[in-house]
C-alpha cells in the first residue's frame, strides 16, 4: 500500500515526520505517531484542527462545513487534518507549540566519522548514526548538537548532507576558544556525540522558479543539502549561488561546488570576497555581485544564509532596489547561540 511522508511544523521551530498511509486522515496519522494534533471534534465541523498545507497534494474531501474551512480559506490551502488525505508527500505547518502536541525534538546519537580543518576558517564534521534511524529532515533545516563536557550547552548546524542518510555531514565555523570547535580540535572517529532535531523554518520549497540562493562564510551549509536533493531530482529552473567569506581562507569547499555544477543540471555558483587586499577577482560584498538577469522581473525565490549583518545588508538592498521575489527565504545565525531568526 502506499504511504506518503508528512513533515509536521510546529510554531516552535520542531518538525516531526509521520508516514500516512493512501486514503488515511492526516489526524489519524498523527495519533498513531502519538503525535496529538489539536482536535475537538474530528468530524469536520469546529474547526479546532485548521492547519496550513505549505507543500503536496491532497484531497479535503466535502465532509466538513464552511463554518469550519471556508471556501476561501481552502484555496488559500488551509485545511483540516481530520478530513485531509495526502495523496504525495508534503510539508504541513501547524499553529501551536509541539509541547501541547505531547511531541517534541527527537534526540539520536551519533559516531564521530570523520573532522576534516580548512586552515583556521571552518571544520567539515561527518557523523554516522544507524540507518535504521537515519534522521529525516527538510533540505535547509539544522539540529542542535550536545557539546561533550559542557554540562548542557549546545550548538546548533545546519546539515549539509541529504535527509534519509546514515552519514550525516556539517559545516562549522572554526572559533578560537569556543566549546565546539575546542572538542573538535582533538576530536576523533569513534567519539560519540548526540543531537536533537530537526529544527528551523529555512528549508527548500517546491522549485516553481529560479532559484538564487545566498550564502555567506558556514552560511554555506544548508545550501550544500537544499543542492544534494536537487542533484537527486528532476531538472528544473535555473539555481545560481552567490557565496561571499570575509578572506579567502574562508572560501571553502569550492570543489564541493564545482562537482554540483557539474551534477545539477542549470545550477552555477559565483564566489566574492570582502577582503579588499585579496586577489581574488571578484572583490567586495554579495549585494556588489548579484545576477541581475535572474532577478529581472522579481521571478525569483531568494534562499538567504548568513550572519546578521549579511542578512541585514541583503534585505536593506532589495527594498532599496525595489526588487520583490516570488517568495523570500532567510536566516540569520550567530557562531556560538543557536539559530534565532528565519521567515
Amino acid at each position: 500500500m502506499a504511504s506518503y511522508r508528512i513533515a509536521l511544523n510546529f510554531e516552535d521551530g520542531v518538525t516531526r515526520f509521520v508516514e500516512c498511509q493512501a486514503g488515511e486522515k492526516l489526524l489519524d496519522a498523527a495519533y498513531r505517531s502519538q503525535i496529538n494534533l489539536p482536535m475537538d471534534c474530528s468530524d469536520g465541523v469546529c474547526g479546532t484542527c485548521k492547519c496550513r498545507s505549505e507543500a503536496g497534494s491532497y484531497d479535503l474531501g466535502d465532509d466538513y462545513i464552511e463554518d469550519a474551512l471556508s471556501k476561501d480559506e481552502a484555496s488559500d490551502r488551509l485545511v483540516l487534518t481530520c478530513q485531509m488525505r495526502p495523496t504525495s508527500d508534503g510539508i504541513v505547518s501547524v499553529p501551536t507549540r509541539s509541547s501541547a502536541c505531547k511531541t517534541g525534538q527527537q534526540k539520536l546519537s551519533a559516531t564521530v566519522a570523520k573532522v576534516v580543518a580548512h586552515s583556521d576558517a571552518a571544520i567539515v564534521l561527518e557523523l554516522d548514526v544507524d540507518v535504521a534511524v537515519a534522521p529525516q529532515f527538510l533540505p535547509g533545516q539544522y539540529v542542535n548538537i550536545d557539546v561533550p563536557g559542557s554540562n548542557g550547552a549546545t550548538r546548533s548546524y545546519s546539515f549539509t548532507t541529504a535527509p534519509g542518510q546514515s552519514r550525516l555531514g556539517f559545516l562549522i565555523k572554526r572559533q578560537p576558544g569556543g566549546l565546539m570547535s575546542s572538542w573538535l580540535a582533538h576530536a576523533k572517529p569513534g567519539d560519540q556525540l548526540t543531537f536533537t532535531g530537526p529544527m528551523g523554518s529555512f528549508y527548500l520549497r517546491e522549485r516553481a522558479r529560479p532559484l538564487l540562493f545566498l550564502a555567506g562564510g558556514t552560511g554555506l551549509a544548508p545550501f550544500l543539502s537544499m543542492l544534494e536533493v536537487l542533484a537527486q531530482g528532476e531538472p528544473g529552473p535555473p539555481v545560481h549561488l552567490v557565496y561571499g567569506v570575509t578572506r579567502d581562507e574562508d572560501l571553502v569547499l569550492v570543489d564541493v561546488l564545482e562537482a554540483y555544477a557539474e551534477r545539477v543540471p542549470g545550477f552555477s555558483f559565483t564566489t566574492v570576497v570582502a577582503d579588499t587586499a585579496s586577489s581574488h577577482p571578484r572583490k567586495g560584498w554579495v549585494t556588489q555581485h548579484m545576477p541581475q538577469d535572474l532577478l529581472a522581473g522579481g521571478t525569483v525565490d531568494i534562499y538567504l544564509c548568513g550572519p546578521p549583518p549579511m542578512v541585514d545588508a541583503v534585505r536593506a538592498w532589495l527594498s532599496q532596489t525595489g526588487i520583490t521575489p516570488g517568495s523570500f527565504h532567510y536566516e540569520k545565525f550567530t557562531p556560538n547561540l543557536p539559530l534565532k531568526e528565519s521567515a
